[in-house]
């Protein structure tokens, strides 16, 4: 049975209802974070690809497919690619006037994204968080936002594994009475702030929501404010790395460690 990527499903999305917006927006969501087989002239050197180029009636396309196999399908022989984000590749190509052939001829997916859609999708990604400081009075449940920023959420934190052990989204009143919401981060990783800050404005923005709605807040977990967003708030838990199981020694095999004899 053929796989249906989260691709396939946002794509099919969008095209049952052409004028839906927020389907729309799924779309380009999920083609940033997708992973890209990108198709090449002749194998990588270091940072430098020369990707194939086709020109068709309405300009010139490169040609991408998000699972290895689709590639070779379309292919028929064995060709030289390298594996990339939507959003590297939207970056890549921002300004070139080259538009993106995707998932052509083997997919539900298949479709041509214009140059001027990519280089919106590169403008969108761009965008950058703004660094406030103000002091919350009160944690509440979090009301009021619609399931498309829900939902974006969740997939958005899970493609941010390991960076942070969860996230919780509260409702906050400040000193000065200002109401608004917060995804606040517990235990992030020394330097994944702004990754983390920057996955949830763009969950914002593909929800169609004004990046105002909602700040993001880095706690550790043995703080007081971690225990009241666990209290009151809604909880994503973000995918932890897998720890490898120590390999036992076999006996006898470190002389500093002799077997036990019975």
């Amino acid at each position: 049975m053929t796989e249906t990527t989260a691709l396939d499903a946002a794509h099919a999305a969008m095209q049952a209802d052409p004028r839906n917006d927020a389907a729309r927006l799924r779309f380009f969501e999920r083609l940033a974070d997708s992973e890209l087989f990108l198709m090449l002239t002749e194998e990588a050197k270091d940072e430098n690809i020369s990707p194939e180029l086709f020109d068709v009636a309405d300009g010139r396309y490169v040609l991408a497919f998000d699972r290895e196999e689709r590639l070779a399908q379309f292919a028929g022989r064995p060709v030289p690619y390298v594996a990339l984000s939507g959003r590297v590749l939207s970056g890549m190509l921002a300004g070139q006037v080259i538009g993106l052939g995707l998932n052509l001829e083997t997919a539900p997916s298949s479709m041509l994204v214009p140059a001027e859609a990519l280089e919106w999708l590169a403008e969108t990604l761009q965008h950058d968080t703004q660094e406030v400081e103000e002091k919350l009075a009160e944690f509440m449940p979090p009301s009021g936002l619609p399931d498309t920023l829900l939902t974006a959420l969740d997939a958005k934190l899970a493609t941010a594994g390991g960076l942070a052990r969860a996230a919780y989204l509260v409702a906050t009143k400040s000193e000065a009475g200002a109401q608004g919401h917060m995804l606040g981060f517990v235990d992030a990783v020394d330097g994944a702030e702004a990754a983390l800050a920057k996955a949830a404005s763009e969950a914002l923005t593909f929800s169609g929501i004004e990046a105002g709605a909602m700040d993001v807040g880095f706690f550790a977990a043995s703080a007081p404010t971690a225990a009241l967003l666990a209290k009151v708030g809604l909880r994503f838990d973000l995918p932890q790395p897998q720890v490898a199981e120590p390999m036992r020694e076999a006996p006898g095999s470190n002389p500093d460690n002799p077997p036990i004899l019975k």
